[in-house]
């Protein structure tokens, strides 16, 4: 058989080029499409101030645009999920430093979803667990604790009305301390109206240190006059209950 040609040492350094510059090309072409999609990825993660005040307009009024009202409100939080009456929607609003219940200002949109960085319904539902979680800091929930009560009550008035106490007692309280049932069962029948602000902080004092058998309590120390009625109030109950046959 005939031997084949050999190819010259110009030709294959010629094919080797073009090999190399095809495959420099499809290299690049490769570098430069993935380095697109890190740039959207980077830019979808990045907070932009613009893109949260634009999602803020979106549940405000021409004739108000800087507050965000109870509709808006309502409307908010159908969008990520989340009933009005939510425990997480207090700690949101604790983040923001919202002064009034039901409203939300430019600024105090601004400065909350700002610190955790959310600019949209899914980063901000993404942050969900995170603002449950800080229930779970004992001095972060005092804190919570200690703001809903001047974020709850009526700004005309120095004292929480009974009805937003309660309500507010059953949503921080409601699930972990062992005697809010009967406590709430006291207010129900007390004289008391509304409370105010040395009654609520004292009331998480009380849930955090006194025993379910009240054998703790000292009717000599600092409580409110509140508290030592619900003290007296429970062991009658008890011993009521006790003899009944």
């Amino acid at each position: 058989m005939p031997r084949s040609k050999r190819r010259s040492t110009t030709d294959m350094s010629s094919n080797e080029d073009d090999r190399y510059a095809s495959k420099r090309l499809r290299n690049s072409s490769v570098d430069f499409s993935s380095s697109r999609r890190v740039s959207r990825v980077e830019e979808a993660q990045s907070f932009s101030q613009k893109r949260c005040l634009a999602w803020f307009r979106e549940y405000t009024t021409p004739d108000d645009p800087d507050t965000l009202g109870p509709e808006g409100m309502e409307k908010f939080c159908e969008d990520i999920g989340v009933e009005p009456e939510n425990v997480v929607m207090l700690v949101l609003a604790f983040k923001m430093q919202a002064r009034q219940m039901g409203f939300f200002t430019k600024e105090e949109w601004l400065k909350g979803l700002g610190e955790m960085q959310c600019d949209s319904i899914q980063k901000l539902q993404y942050r969900l667990d995170y603002l449950r979680c800080l229930l779970n800091d004992q001095n972060i929930f005092k804190a919570i604790y200690r703001y809903a009560y001047d974020f709850a009550r009526d700004k005309d008035q120095r004292s929480m009305d009974m009805e937003t106490a309660k309500a507010m007692l059953q949503l921080l309280l409601g699930k972990h301390w062992a005697l809010y049932t009967q406590f709430s069962q006291f207010l129900d029948q007390s004289k008391y109206k509304v409370i105010n602000k040395d009654q609520w902080c004292n009331i998480l004092e009380f849930s955090r240190t006194i025993y379910n058998d009240l054998s703790n309590y000292d009717v000599d120390g600092a409580w409110p006059v509140m508290l030592d009625e619900f003290v007296e109030w429970l062991k009658t109950s008890r011993a009521k209950a006790a003899i009944k046959p």
